[in-house]
């Protein structure tokens, strides 16, 4: 189709060459235009119409569709043998800081009702 897009270019350069030289006359130059472009319009209709345009896109997707669902598939057996083994390398690492933290809290929480307490008895001294 680009081919002969181009060749009919350039069959048009030539010919206005040819007909710069042989025909000065404008009209005769116009009309041999018009011609060229009713024939080329009329050519890429035909070559248009003539290719199963939506048919071949469809048959594309398919035949790719066809080739990634494989490829597909295997990266999500990867990716769950990942997530497998990042989740049994957590899951100690989880359990010793819950391990470590609960200690820490529960001081904490102590250490909160302490001063609550504290706190609760200056206000009653305070308030008498």
């Amino acid at each position: 189709m680009k081919f002969s897009l181009i060749a009919t270019l350039v069959v048009l350069a030539l010919a206005q060459g040819s007909l710069a030289q042989e025909m000065p006359d404008f009209e005769k130059i116009s009309q041999y235009f018009e011609e060229m472009k009713t024939r080329m319009t009329s050519q890429m209709s035909e070559i248009l119409s003539s290719q199963d345009l939506p048919g071949q896109a469809q048959t594309f997707l398919e035949d790719r569709k066809a080739q990634l669902e494989p490829l597909a598939a295997q990266i999500q057996g990867q990716l769950k043998t990942i997530t497998t083994n990042l989740e049994e390398q957590i899951k100690p690492l989880a359990a010793s800081i819950q391990a470590q933290l609960h200690p820490m809290i529960r001081d904490f929480q102590t250490q909160m009702e302490g001063i609550l307490v504290q706190m609760t008895e200056q206000a009653k001294a305070i308030g008498q």
